[in-house]
């Protein structure tokens, strides 16, 4: 069976390699391989959501679905004082996740596992970014979603960045049962940028 970015252990041999990207006005460097999300290059989305989301100094930050680590790290880098935690379920994912942060010159704690299920038990964050594995199917895109809000400190935020082919505004209404806010924040090429605030208990 062939792998999947959502798959947890790739089997395809590893071919790792260097992609470039700009983002918040900084130049990363992040190493990719076979068996994991947009590999060749940073995905539109993903740029997207880093430019959007707004991370204040201080925040736990959460990048839930890591792949190798953009989101997280060039959110972590540019802010100062960020505790950078991560989680895929994709184990070679994770592995480039560390090494990109150990890169950055940022901290991370990265865990392998299903959305919020290797997290420490009490563990909350100010601010979960997410781009949601869509090719997993909607019914995991909704737990995720609903896990996300579960972990959110009262006047956290949820960022999910999302195409509008794929299914925005079915998303949109799902969030809309989970907070009680839930804004576009920004639109790009087709993508979705949702913040989301206020969770409903």
């Amino acid at each position: 069976m062939a792998d999947h970015y959502y798959s947890s252990h790739p089997q395809s041999e590893s071919q790792r390699k260097e992609i470039t990207c700009l983002l918040r006005e900084h130049h990363f460097q992040f190493t990719t391989d076979r068996g994991v999300f947009s590999r060749t290059q940073v995905d539109v989305g993903s740029q997207l959501l880093v430019e959007t989301a707004r991370v204040e100094s201080g925040n736990r930050l959460l990048d839930l679905g890591c792949g190798y680590g953009v989101v997280g790290i060039a959110l972590a880098f540019s802010v100062p004082d960020v505790e950078l935690w991560a989680v895929d379920v994709n184990e070679r994912a994770v592995e480039l996740c560390r090494l990109n942060a150990t890169r950055a010159h940022v901290p991370v704690r990265a865990f392998v596992g299903d959305g919020i299920a290797p997290l420490p038990d009490g563990c909350t964050f100010h601010r979960i970014l997410l781009n949601p594995p869509i090719r997993a199917g909607k019914a995991t895109v909704w737990r995720l979603y609903e896990e996300a809000a579960s972990v959110l400190v009262d006047d956290g935020y949820l960022y999910v960045v999302i195409q509008k082919k794929q299914g925005a505004k079915s998303t949109e209404r799902h969030l809309h049962t989970l907070f009680e806010t839930v804004e576009i924040k920004a639109r790009e090429s087709g993508y979705y940028i949702y913040e989301c605030v206020g969770v409903i208990r």
